[in-house]
């Protein structure tokens, strides 16, 4: 289950020639059935998908070698409530979450740095049994009650990684070229 798998060809290879079943959801939606299933909730209604393939059924979970559709999604259970159209969707539960904090305690209490903290919580919660890797493990009683995201009764197994070697998949910056003057239509020299 995902919400985007963009950029990786060996995925993208191994979804098209059948070696993969990938159920494609949209990411707020995703979100929400990993808040729910955590949540012991079983199913969550969402206006995300009234009128698609998400709700009529008929995405390609798996291709068979050839190309052709080995596996297709289910048409879902839909329903109005106020004048509105909305899809049934399922709690997620996983046997297994891994997640990567900024810092936790050997409780498995985390704290998440800045989009970090988008999907990870969700993740810990919707696992049966959830590991935490966490880059500065620190003493129970140290972090701040308050700035805690995942309390430690989500989480069952903590493992400090420490930062190091801790690189990016694909660089989005560059380096940028001496400073320079604005000049060209439209921008006149400054005077002073």
């Amino acid at each position: 289950m995902s919400s985007y798998v963009g950029e990786n060809k060996e995925f993208a290879r191994q979804y098209l020639a059948g070696e993969l079943e990938v159920e494609l959801t949209p990411q707020g939606t995703l979100a929400e059935r990993l808040r729910a299933g955590g949540s012991g909730i079983p199913a969550v209604y969402t206006p995300a998908g009234v009128g698609t393939l998400v709700a009529d059924g008929g995405l390609p979970w798996r291709y068979n070698a050839d190309g052709s559709v080995a596996v297709a999604s289910p048409a879902k259970e839909t329903r109005g409530f106020r004048g509105q159209e909305y899809v049934l969707e399922e709690g997620i539960v996983t046997d297994f979450a891994l997640v990567r904090a900024a810092k936790g305690d050997r409780h498995g209490n985390l704290v998440f740095d800045a989009s970090a903290r988008n999907f990870n919580p969700l993740c810990a919660m919707a696992g049966r049994i959830t590991i935490a890797e966490v880059e500065e493990l620190v003493e129970p009683g140290e972090l701040d009650p308050e700035q805690v995201h995942t309390p430690g009764v989500f989480v069952q197994r903590v493992v400090e990684v420490g930062t190091a070697g801790k690189g990016i998949e694909k660089r989005t910056v560059r380096e940028r070229a001496a400073a320079s003057p604005v000049s060209g239509p439209g921008h006149q020299p400054m005077e002073g």
